[in-house]
C-alpha cells in the first residue's frame, strides 16, 4: 500500500484498491449495502496508514511448541467519529483493534449557514493515546477544526484525522488551525460547490450510507 504526499500533512492513499473502491463510493448507482462494504475497505487502508509508526513492546508468549518473543501494541488507541457518517467508519477499525476505545462527537451542519452545530460528546481519557478523528468528508473544514478542537481540550495530544475525501478548502483549514494533526484521506478532490458539497465528491455520505 503506497501513499503520496501532497503537502507535510496530508497523505492521499494510492492503492488500486482504494481507487477502484472510490469510483463505485462515487457512482450514484451504488446502493447501501455496497455502498457500507467500500466504506469499511477504505476505512481499513486509511487505519493502517495512521497506526503504521504505533509503539510496540516486547513480551514472552509460549506457542504450541516453544518459548518465544513478540511485539504488542505500547499505547492505547482511541477513534472518535463525528456523527453520524462517521460512525460507518468505526466498525473496521474497531475490528483491526479490538481494544480500542471510541469516543463520540456529534456535530451537524447548519444548511443555512454551512456552519457545525454541536449536540454531543462524549470522550474515553484521552491522555498518552494516539487519536484517530474520522468523518468521511473534509469539505469547509469547519466540523474537523471544531472536533480537533474538543479533542485537544480534553487532552489528546497525538491526532491523526481520517477522511474518505477531503477538499483543498477543508485541508487548508485544518492545517491552518491545526498544523501538527496529519491528515490521511482516499482522495483529495477539485472544489467546494456553492453549497459547499465537495466536488466530484460523492454526494452526503451519511444518507449514502444509511440509505435516508
Amino acid at each position: 500500500m503506497r501513499f503520496f504526499l501532497v503537502s507535510m500533512l496530508i497523505k492521499v492513499l494510492d492503492h488500486p484498491l482504494a481507487a477502484h473502491a472510490l469510483t463505485h463510493l462515487r457512482d450514484k448507482t451504488t446502493k447501501p449495502a455496497t455502498f457500507r462494504a467500500l466504506c469499511n475497505h477504505v476505512s481499513i487502508m486509511l487505519a493502517l496508514e495512521a497506526t503504521r509508526d504505533l509503539a510496540t513492546k516486547e513480551v514472552a508468549v509460549e506457542t504450541p511448541l516453544e518459548s518465544s518473543t513478540g511485539h504488542i501494541l505500547a499505547r492505547s488507541l482511541v477513534v472518535v467519529p463525528i456523527l453520524r457518517a462517521g460512525l460507518g467508519m468505526v466498525e473496521p477499525i474497531a475490528t483491526l483493534f479490538p481494544d480500542v476505545s471510541i469516543g463520540y462527537i456529534g456535530l451537524e451542519r447548519d444548511h443555512a449557514t454551512a456552519l457545525p452545530r454541536s449536540y454531543y460528546c462524549k470522550l474515553p481519557p484521552l491522555e498518552n493515546t494516539r487519536v484517530l478523528l474520522v468523518d468521511p468528508m473534509l469539505a469547509t473544514g469547519g466540523s474537523a477544526v471544531q472536533a480537533l478542537d474538543v479533542i485537544k481540550a480534553c487532552g489528546g495530544t497525538e491526532v491523526f484525522m481520517l477522511n474518505v475525501v477531503a477538499s483543498p478548502q477543508g485541508v487548508r483549514l485544518v492545517e491552518t488551525a491545526h498544523p501538527d494533526v496529519p491528515i490521511i484521506t482516499g482522495a483529495l478532490d477539485r472544489d467546494l460547490n456553492s453549497k459547499k458539497y465537495i466536488l466530484p465528491g460523492l454526494g452526503d455520505f451519511g444518507d449514502r450510507l444509511y440509505g435516508t
